[in-house]
């Protein structure tokens, strides 16, 4: 039986794209450092630094701390606000908690803005937990890892949980964990052609308490 869903939360629940960009802009046009490629939606979703070294093409501790924190004054102080719930989220969420689901987050965000993003929302009452990899000191450095401290902190056995995101790396983060993993693809990389084949993939936000109860009777029946 398939109880506690581990949610991403970029491109998952949440469209947070025009404000995540504009933030890098505002962070590269401030600090006066050359972008190396376009702010596109697809530079979306790896951690913050890791990002930042993609855009800027730098290695360069110094310059990419100074990007950084510009990048967290505005979005931590604004740019959260102007998140975007994809459509039909608040009531797939509530149904999900509703029939009993056990609800968690666990995304590359950094804990700071994503427990205020929740909070902003009122969603506080549906998610038994919020992760971040900096939430974890000292910060785990994959969603892999994360997955598993999720796990190992409360004590979910893995045949009972599934990942819910939108990209493959979520799958592959997945898989490490030896757990099951349902793709999004109404988010910002539902890459469907690239999917492992034992993935599960749902295209409709309020088609996927269906596809959760089709893998808890499937995972009944199995066992």
């Amino acid at each position: 039986m398939k109880k506690h869903l581990i949610f991403d939360l970029d491109g998952t629940l949440i469209d947070s794209a025009a404000s995540i960009l504009q933030c890098f802009a505002l962070a590269f046009s401030s600090t006066g450092t050359p972008l190396l490629m376009p702010l596109t939606p697809d530079v979306i979703g790896p951690p913050l630094m890791e990002t930042l070294k993609r855009l800027s093409g730098q290695q360069d501790d110094t310059l990419l701390k100074t990007l950084a924190e510009a990048f967290k004054h505005h979005y931590d102080n604004t740019g959260y606000l102007q998140s975007v719930v994809f459509k039909g989220v608040p009531a797939m969420l509530q149904q999900l908690n509703d029939q009993g689901y056990a609800c968690y987050i666990a995304t590359n965000k950094r804990f700071f803005p994503t427990e205020k993003i929740i909070a902003h929302l009122g969603w506080q009452p549906l998610f038994k937990g919020v992760y971040a990899l900096d939430f974890f000191k000292p910060a785990v450095s994959t969603k892999a890892e994360m997955i598993a401290r999720v796990v190992k902190d409360h004590a979910l056995p893995v045949a009972e949980c599934v990942y819910i995101g939108d990209r493959l790396e979520d799958g592959q983060s997945a898989d490490a964990n030896h757990m099951a993993f349902t793709l999004v693809s109404w988010g910002y990389a539902g890459d469907v052609g690239l999917r492992a084949p034992h993935w599960h993939v749902c295209a409709d936000v309020d088609a996927l308490p269906t596809v959760i109860a089709t893998l808890a009777e499937k995972t009944a029946h199995d066992d």
